[in-house]
């Protein structure tokens, strides 16, 4: 159980710091600079976790492993990183703008679920995303 839950967890804690960090950025340094410091840290926490949690192998003989995803991945990361570090330039509110995109993020994740992956498309999964959109209209009412 524990297995199931702590990755959930890490992902609650971090997306929260994520928030506050990416609001944080000083709104007159140019994002891709900051973005810059940010993935050497984060290139060197991963080495640093790597060899402190790892099997104690080589990372080139990992590396050999690679496809298309970590690449992608790379250029997505940074997407998401200067879209919401934009996305507070622009004056969206921490409170409301993580939930308008995960909503949407929502709709978006059950069709490459059911087109990509072939996930089941169930009415509770349809009605949970009726009721994000319900959520966003509610959430955005002045």
């Amino acid at each position: 159980m524990l297995s199931y839950i702590w990755p959930m967890a890490l992902l609650v804690l971090s997306n929260t710091v994520y928030q506050v960090c990416a609001k944080s950025v000083p709104e007159r340094m140019n994002p891709f600079a900051s973005l810059t410091v940010t993935y050497l840290v984060g290139a060197a926490v991963s080495m640093l976790l790597y060899f402190v949690l790892g099997s104690g192998g080589s990372l080139l003989k990992e590396y050999v492993k690679l496809n298309w995803a970590p690449f992608v991945l790379g250029f997505v990361i940074v997407g998401l990183e200067v879209g919401w570090i934009y996305a507070y330039q622009a004056g969206w509110q921490v409170s409301t703008a993580f939930i308008v995109q995960s909503a949407f993020l929502a709709v978006s994740l059950l069709a490459v679920g059911y087109l990509i992956f072939h996930e089941t498309l169930s009415w509770n999964k349809i009605v949970g995303v009726i009721i994000c959109m319900v959520g966003l209209a509610v959430i955005n009412m002045k």
